[in-house]
């Protein structure tokens, strides 16, 4: 089945990480040997291959880069104009996969439909398509800034990513948007951006909730009811998002899938977790909803996690084809597994850009 995944931190792996994602998997694995700068070394789940193999033909694919102030221990740039530089290196590797071959920028209807034709017609020579996202708003140095990021292709954007932001209190953190959220999301609105809720505290989200008319979705987000932390949405945040038309993409970090997770001491094995708890994320968004209309896969695979931090049934993101089967097992319809695999995803887009 075709797959959208809308959580993919692409450039953040070839920039950062410093992974060809041309590369199959295991030859990024074991170029990786022996390193230990990161978490994840050697165990990454994300190639250009690999997103082949799985049908994955379209995805959000990110820039990422936090500003961090002087007081906030979390790991950043030491300035926006350095964040925003950090992004415009992310952008010029997803311009550089575009001029050989490998992805496609999507910015339009008419470019999304385009996209998923080809590729039902021929997925082997065809680009994979990517929307462009900016997780976490403190690159944007002013709002001149954003409206050059809408030219460069950003389509969506999340006012914070963790801890406290320039516009909005993000993951372990709280806090309201202020003055400078208000004025973001009215430019994120007039340019027709799609927000991301993912990551906002609960404050932040309620107060964007209530300031924010435009359309709305949550790229990479779990169920709080099955882990209790803020980092995942309330039943309560569920519903103002179902009501709002979202899509909920379901994400695949261990630690939001089961509750007690502890890093660098639990691993997937002895915590059981597997995709059966992706099926018990989506199962209960379909029942908030009364349907399979906004729930969608939104892995965050190679998030600055990989296998170590993953679905044991998980090995590279082509894994996401058990999905469907499982889902089948469940109950759903063909009609509601198109819906969840990529269905919900691309009409949120077809609507909101139309």
């Amino acid at each position: 089945m075709f797959i959208f995944d809308a959580h993919l931190d692409l450039s953040m792996n070839a920039m950062e990480w410093n992974r060809d994602l041309r590369w199959p998997v295991a030859d990024i694995r074991k170029s990786e040997n022996g390193l230990t700068d990161k978490p994840d070394r050697g165990n990454n789940t994300v190639s250009f291959d690999a997103m082949r193999k799985g049908n994955i033909g379209l995805c959000v694919a990110t820039q990422i880069a936090r500003y961090v102030h002087k007081s906030n221990p979390l790991p950043g740039w030491n300035s926006p104009q350095q964040a925003w530089a950090q992004t415009q290196g992310q952008i010029a590797w997803y311009k550089a996969m575009e001029a050989i071959g490998e992805l496609t920028q999507i910015t339009s209807a008419q470019e999304l439909m385009k996209h998923i034709n080809a590729w039902s017609q021929d997925k082997e020579k065809t680009p994979i398509g990517y929307i462009l996202s900016l997780e976490g708003a403190d690159s944007i140095v002013n709002l001149d800034y954003l409206e050059k990021s809408y030219e460069q292709g950003l389509r969506a954007i999340g006012p914070a990513h963790y801890g406290p932001g320039t516009y909005a209190f993000g993951t372990d953190s709280v806090g309201g948007i202020g003055r400078k959220g208000r004025e973001l999301l009215k430019e994120i609105q007039r340019l027709n951006l799609i927000l991301d809720a993912t990551h906002l505290c609960n404050q932040s989200f309620w107060e964007t909730m209530t300031f924010y008319e435009g359309p709305v979705w949550a790229s990479h987000n779990n169920c709080r009811t099955f882990v209790d932390h803020n980092r995942q949405f309330s039943d309560e945040q569920l519903s103002e998002l179902i009501n709002r038309k979202a899509v909920i993409g379901m994400a695949l970090d261990a630690w939001m899938m089961v509750p007690n997770w502890q890093r660098g001491v639990s691993n997937p094995i002895n915590t059981n977790v597997t995709l059966a708890h992706t099926i018990q994320n989506i199962d209960h968004i379909c029942q908030l909803a009364g349907n399979s209309l906004h729930v969608g896969i939104g892995t965050d695979l190679d998030g600055g996690f990989g296998t170590e931090q993953g679905p044991s049934d998980v090995d590279t993101i082509a894994d996401l084809q058990k999905i469907p089967q499982m889902l089948i097992n469940k109950g759903y319809t063909p009609e509601d597994i198109e819906n969840i695999m990529h269905g919900n995803f691309v009409r949120f887009l077809t609507d909101t850009w139309q």
